[in-house]
């Protein structure tokens, strides 16, 4: 086998070393994968630039990639060239990565999935803070106003939740909901779980919160669009933190300013690339609805961050480590 990667012994392949190329990896994330990799006899390349054309030619057989940067085409040409024959995403939609080119180009991409609980609780937190009005109360506070006006809030205990999506995040986040006391509608398209499921029109006209936790795709890219909202109750609450553009950000703006929807509470944000994740302290923001919704006191934004926790991210590297052993070791078998 090239590249000593991989040995046999005893009729069985067995691994005593790989190099796997990490690219756009945060300082805590290199510092997880330097911690994790001697554990599975991996050898981390670590380069904190997104990929690109110009650094793909560092890259190794097995490629780890993160959800912030998106992977055109071009660069998968590039990482062909380089030999990149699989690449491991560290999130667990793939949207960021153009997988048509990938296939066409014979490189395999796999994602991770790690315990649904960070981004879960963090749902509910956000769910909570809308239904309270924690925006409202916290802005006041900062500027030492300490009147109560208008910012009653309500009880989950009385509210219907519609939970979009019922796969691993989606079930966690039903089986907290049931402990508030609130009635909980689903809506899947495969109905793997014990849930009220209901239709998606039903969801929309029944819920006093909706909350998106399925993949972005061809599909689902802007499910909650005018019409969608239209149908939704008066002064309803919408949950996103699936992706951005799950949500027709110009209809949900829309919906916002005429008073039709009463809030939202946004961990992603369509178009937050190049965004998120970034430092804009000392220059101006350039996105079309950004500093719209932050204006809006019933409007909560964070910066993609659900998902962000020591658990996860400890997970989310074992996982990628993994994927690549996998893979390696199926080129050996094959």
């Amino acid at each position: 086998m090239e590249k000593g990667c991989l040995s046999l012994k005893g009729g069985d392949f067995l691994l005593k070393h790989m190099n796997i190329t990490v690219y756009g990896c945060e300082q805590d994330e290199a510092d997880a994968f330097r911690a994790v990799s001697p554990r599975f006899g991996v050898i981390p390349t670590i380069i904190h630039d997104p990929v690109s054309e110009a650094n793909a030619k560092y890259a190794h057989e097995c490629i780890s990639v993160g959800h912030k940067t998106e992977v055109s085409a071009s660069i998968l040409l590039a990482l062909k060239r380089a030999g990149v024959k699989y690449i491991s995403t560290r999130s667990v939609g793939c949207n960021h990565i153009d997988t048509a080119a990938a296939k066409r180009l014979g490189i395999a991409v796999g994602n991770v999935t790690y315990a649904p609980d960070s981004v879960a609780d963090y749902t509910m937190m956000l769910m909570l803070m809308a239904v309270r009005n924690a925006k409202s109360l916290m802005r006041s506070v900062e500027k030492h106003d300490f009147r109560l006006d208008g910012v009653r809030g309500k009880v989950l205990s009385d509210m219907t939740v519609g939970v979009v999506g019922t796969g691993c995040i989606g079930e966690a986040v039903m089986e907290r909901l049931r402990g508030f006391g609130c009635r909980v509608l689903a809506y899947s398209r495969s109905q793997k779980i014990e849930a009220n499921y209901v239709p998606f029109d039903t969801l929309l006209q029944t819920s006093d919160i909706v909350t998106l936790h399925v993949p972005l795709n061809a599909d689902t890219r802007h499910m909650i669009g005018r019409e969608q909202i239209r149908r939704m109750k008066q002064g309803a609450l919408i949950i996103n933190t699936g992706r951005g553009a799950l949500i027709d950000t110009a209809a949900l703006v829309q919906a916002l300013e005429n008073g039709k929807l009463g809030g939202a509470a946004l961990d992603v944000l369509e178009g937050e690339e190049g965004l998120f994740y970034c430092d804009y302290t000392q220059k101006p923001i350039d996105h079309p609805f950004f500093q719209k919704l932050q204006r809006m006191p019933n409007v909560i934004i964070t910066p993609h961050t659900a998902y962000y926790t020591e658990q996860a991210l400890r997970e989310i590297v074992e996982k990628t480590v993994q994927n690549c052993m996998d893979f390696e070791r199926s080129l050996a078998h094959g």
